[in-house]
């Protein structure tokens, strides 16, 4: 399990996939409301002049030096619906984002948010 300080360190550094392509650069993460875990990682990707955010899950992912590999493709990682880079996930858009990556959304019993920045 990645700890929170860990993948904090990893800011600015490359975002690749599995088979090592890159996929863009680590920008903030996101936890788990109901567990304070780290769950999800923003990922600047797109042109110079036309950056986006795209989330992707933390699950299995793995820190080498100077990376984060993640365990999704970067085709399947760049269709995430994105944000803004000066932006942040309005709740009612999170659930697409689960749905996008196959993944069960869980708000909490109050109908809190299931993701946090931190």
């Amino acid at each position: 399990m990645i700890r929170i300080g860990d993948v904090r360190e990893w800011r600015t550094h490359d975002v690749v996939d599995a088979k090592g392509h890159k996929i863009g650069t680590m920008e903030e993460v996101y936890v788990d409301t109901s567990t304070d875990e780290p769950a999800m990682a923003t990922v600047q990707v797109g042109l110079p002049t036309r950056h986006r955010l795209v989330f992707v899950p933390l699950d299995e992912a793995v820190v080498g030096p100077g990376y984060l590999r993640v365990a999704y493709a970067k085709a399947l990682v760049k269709g995430c619906p994105p944000i803004g880079t000066d932006d942040i996930l309005p709740a009612e858009d999170e659930e697409a984002v689960f749905r996008h990556y196959g993944l069960e959304y869980q708000p909490g019993a109050g109908g809190e948010r299931q993701l946090a920045r931190r």
